[in-house]
């Protein structure tokens, strides 16, 4: 018996691994994240499977279906929304499972930085222009941010920024971001990246707020910051220069 902790993407539901796909066909348990995985993808469960929709869960409640299903010798797919590496929960939930001698697997997902990065049809790194890209937040009610870990300086290294789980704190953003980067720093908003309702909002650090002000978004967003959204003239790459030597070039 093994509980699969499935990377979910980010919300199309053919945005997920084959391979998590065919874990969800072979559980007879699914426990999802009702608020952030799409119910489209439970429909490649078993038709007789238990799935329960874990949102309104706490962690003794979900770790008793763990319990529950591992004495009927029941296989689980727990599916998490985008990628497990990063905000999952997930870390807590294999600490309780090694404690119990319960064993499990993990099978990446489409992450919502590279959703994102496709809708806005966006590299988000470019040669001399930046070759770093920071996955952040601000701090929540849920999880603070540790000391050192501030908008400001990851905005001191150039690099393109990620700000997840942070669309109810956009002023405080802006307000870090702009003695850094520049008022007229490129700015995009996507909302529900691949989901039927997507929308993508663009601007700078001056007018971002005036924008997402007429068309409010309150949650599940992920804020985009950085000159690759707005740089064109940039050089192009070496590795496919004619003149750059390489192994597998003669």
């Amino acid at each position: 018996m093994t509980i699969h902790f499935i990377g979910a993407g980010p919300g199309a539901p053919d945005l997920i691994t084959v391979r998590g796909r065919d874990l969800i066909a072979s559980c007879k348990v699914c426990l999802y994240a009702g608020s952030l995985v799409p119910e489209a993808m439970l429909g490649w469960c078993p038709q007789d499977a238990r799935i329960i929709d874990t949102a309104p869960l706490d962690l003794d409640q979900i770790e008793a279906e763990f319990v529950a299903a591992h004495e009927q010798g029941l296989d689980v797919a727990r599916l998490h929304s985008g990628d497990l590496s990063v905000w999952s929960a997930m870390g807590e939930q294999l600490r309780r499972l090694d404690r119990l001698g319960i064993s499990y697997s993990i099978t990446p997902g489409v992450p919502s930085f590279a959703a994102a990065a496709a809708v806005l049809a966006q590299e988000m790194t470019l040669p001399e222009v930046a070759q770093s890209l920071v996955l952040t937040r601000t701090s929540g009610r849920a999880s603070s941010m540790p000391d050192g870990e501030t908008l400001e300086a990851f905005a001191k290294t150039g690099a393109t920024l990620a700000i997840h789980l942070s669309i109810h704190a956009l002023h405080r953003v802006v307000e870090e971001l702009t003695p850094h980067l520049g008022a007229d720093c490129p700015v995009a908003i996507v909302y529900r990246a691949t989901w039927p309702d997507q929308k993508i909002l663009r601007g700078t650090l001056a007018t971002i707020e005036a924008v997402v002000g007429k068309d409010p978004i309150e949650r599940t967003a992920l804020i985009m910051v950085g000159k690759v959204l707005g740089e064109k003239d940039f050089r192009e790459s070496a590795l496919y220069d004619p003149e750059y030597r390489r192994r597998y070039r003669t």
